[in-house]
């Protein structure tokens, strides 16, 4: 039977997960509990209208503050159900694109909550990383938007030959080596959790661990 995909496969870990650590253990999200999280990822996908706060906030955050102190009262399992349960049918189109590094993100947020940031073995990870690095090639510019007119290459450590992306062209010039799920983390804001190395001219070294990168 072939291993369901990466991003499915990462939703079912962060459930199971999260039931396992229950609905106040702590996440790489500052001041968030898995219980604020789970919150989170439910108005996401099944709360289009509170879900617009997310990314646009002002006016909209209202909404989004409303809706989460209401799904606050579900009990946690319920939470979890919903998100183990998929997007809803008009979104599911959408699923691998939006939820990979949503739900991988998420997961290590999780994982790596209570301060072990030691990574899966890679034996474990093979597909994901994979995929991850396939979505950093078409996000890299996106995710570095804030380095300005600095240059940062990514540079995949965990297979043999050397494979690099050019995620912004620019000078001075980093390069950030590392397995591609810490790549994501380090580009998704978990800098302090992330297992990556820096190389390159100090100036661009110090932009880039300046930066405030995350969507």
């Amino acid at each position: 039977m072939a291993p369901p995909a990466p991003h499915r496969a990462e939703r079912e870990a962060l459930c199971s997960l999260m039931l396992a650590l229950g609905p106040d253990a702590p996440t790489l999200c500052q001041g968030w509990s898995t219980t604020d999280l789970a919150v989170h990822l439910v108005i996401r996908e099944h709360k289009l209208l509170a879900a617009t706060g997310i990314v646009f906030g002002g006016p909209f955050a209202v909404v989004l503050h409303r809706a989460t102190d209401r799904m606050k009262m579900e009990p946690f399992p319920k939470l979890v159900a919903t998100i183990r349960s998929g997007p809803p049918l008009w979104l599911r189109p959408f699923d691998r694109a939006m939820n990979l590094m949503e739900f991988y993100v998420h997961h290590e947020d999780v994982r790596r909550g209570n301060g072990d940031t030691t990574p899966r073995p890679e034996s474990e990870t093979a597909l994901l990383d994979d995929a991850l690095w396939k979505l950093l090639g078409r996000s890299g510019r996106l995710l570095t938007r804030k380095l300005g007119s600095v240059g940062l290459t990514l540079r995949r450590s965990d297979i043999s030959h050397q494979t690099e992306v050019p995620a912004r062209t620019g000078s001075p010039a980093a390069t950030m080596s590392g397995r591609p799920g810490e790549l994501v983390l380090y580009l998704m804001g978990r800098k302090s959790a992330a297992h990556i190395k820096l190389e390159g001219p100090p100036e661009a070294i110090d932009a880039v661990t300046r930066a405030s990168f995350g969507i």
